[in-house]
């Protein structure tokens, strides 16, 4: 069991404790929704349909966005995929368990809404991509490790006829590679419907992200298009249809109704993509880099179709799936770094209750490649480990650039590798686009946003350094 091992060099062996039992889940009836947490790998904020795109088609997602919560500031928590799934998983922002980057891992000493919504009575599964730990069986940062009784997973980004890891065993599976997840996610939860169970399946895509490798049916929608852009549209329009065979699914079973269905990219838009036209883009915390595409669906309880321009993000999704299901988490890891958004759901929130932080600690990505798996399968070598290190990170020292979102304005501090500092301030509401530099006309907001973003920092480091699991 995960909470077995030792953890980061730290010697913490204590146990994640969850509250509630499959017993009391069926006692409290069927009520609870059903969750489906759907993310694209590399889609930017302009890379859909109904954001007015001039040549991508996306019918599926443009339906979902005119028929539920449209999220029209909605923030992945890290520019890049990796440190973005951890905050999924835990609510957390990726730094403070030292998922700084690509190819990192989550700490085994997180409690993840996998565990938390088990511990509830919830079956889970995951589907697609992980890059958050190993998916061999034996790593403790598997996905069997990290709270999921079902999986087929991959280490990273795969392409069509991928190989998956199926609970710690590679397969080679046949198909386009969204609705090679989307079947598997189909199948277990048709196992819990059958039996009465609510489930959470968490469907992460691996498309769009490259090489890119469209089917030739899906190239022809988009013949006149460069061959470069054709597979990056296909993949996509690709991942948009198996998004609606998933939704089609639901519908079959009688269970659309109750479920609520969450969508949402994992980083801003690549070269070849859109960014909206806000700036940068992946890999920057200009608003092009974390600003992303989402969406809502959950019929029962978003009954008329809505846009929100409160700012969100992805460390929301865990605080407010505990709320919706009534999970009881002992000894949860704090701090955390989202909100609730369940009265947003309900139409009762309309100002978010604290800031938004983003930090990109200046640490190189770690290759993981998915076409290996056979070869780490048939190796002898010792079980994969988290990739954590033991040294303890100094408070003073808050290297790399860092943002604060509160309400309609941002700042973002830029530290370039080679010293030196600069500080931006935008109204967000009248420049998305980051074109009108406020800072020096507000030089007391700058102060306060400053001080309340360094302090956030600080309270980064104190995780990262271990002291949230004492």
């Amino acid at each position: 069991m995960k909470q077995d091992r030792v953890r980061i060099g730290l010697s913490i062996s204590r146990r994640q404790l969850l509250l509630g039992s499959a017993t009391a889940a069926a006692a409290a009836g069927g009520d609870r929704p059903n969750i489906i947490l759907c993310m694209a790998d590399d889609q930017g904020w302009g890379d859909v349909g109904y954001r007015g795109h001039p040549v991508l088609k996306t019918p599926v997602l443009d339906e979902m966005a005119s028929s539920g919560l449209r999220f029209e500031r909605f923030y992945a928590a890290a520019p890049v995929c990796s440190p973005t799934r951890a905050s999924v998983l835990t609510g957390r922002h990726p730094n403070r368990c030292g998922c700084f980057s690509w190819g990192y891992t989550i700490r085994p000493g997180e409690v993840t809404i996998a565990e938390a919504l088990r511990g509830a009575g919830y079956t889970t599964g995951h589907f697609g991509k992980w890059h958050v730990g190993s998916v061999r069986a034996d790593s403790p940062v598997a996905p069997s490790n990290s709270g999921f009784d079902e999986w087929l997973s991959s280490p990273n980004f795969f392409e069509n006829d991928p190989l998956m890891s199926h609970k710690g065993k590679v397969i080679r599976t046949r198909g386009e590679g969204s609705q090679v997840i989307v079947d598997a996610a189909a199948e277990f939860i048709r196992s819990a419907t059958a039996r009465r169970q609510p489930f959470l399946a968490v469907v992460w895509f691996g498309s769009p992200h490259a090489p890119h490798q469209a089917l030739d049916a899906d190239r022809r929608l988009y013949s006149n298009q460069p061959e470069k852009l054709q597979h990056f549209y296909g993949e996509i329009t690709a991942m948009d249809r198996a998004i609606g065979n998933l939704r089609k699914e639901l519908r079959g079973l009688g269970i659309a109704g109750n479920t609520l269905f969450w969508y949402n990219s994992d980083n801003g838009a690549i070269p070849v993509g859109s960014t909206g036209g806000l700036a940068g883009g992946k890999g920057t915390l200009d608003e092009g880099g974390i600003r992303v595409p989402a969406i809502i669906e959950w019929p029962d309880r978003i009954r008329k179709p809505r846009i929100t321009q409160m700012p969100c993000g992805t460390v929301d999704i865990y605080p407010t799936l505990i709320e919706i299901t009534g999970a009881k988490v002992r000894n949860q890891v704090k701090p955390l770094d989202g909100v609730s958004l369940s009265p947003l759901l309900e139409g009762r929130m309309e100002r978010r209750t604290k800031p938004l932080g983003f930090w990109v600690y200046p640490a190189p990505g770690i290759a993981v490649a998915s076409a290996k798996l056979l070869e780490a399968q048939a190796s002898a070598t010792p079980p994969e480990q988290s990739r954590q290190t033991t040294k303890r990170y100094p408070e003073d020292d808050l290297p790399g650039p860092a943002a604060w979102i509160d309400g309609d304005y941002k700042l973002h501090r830029k530290r370039p590798p080679g010293g030196g500092e600069t500080m931006a301030l935008f109204n967000l509401s009248d420049d998305p686009s980051e074109k009108a530099n406020l800072a020096a006309r507000d030089g007391k907001r700058v102060a306060r946003m400053r001080t309340e973003l360094e302090a956030w920092q600080k309270s980064v480091v104190r995780s990262l350094n271990g002291e949230d699991y004492r």
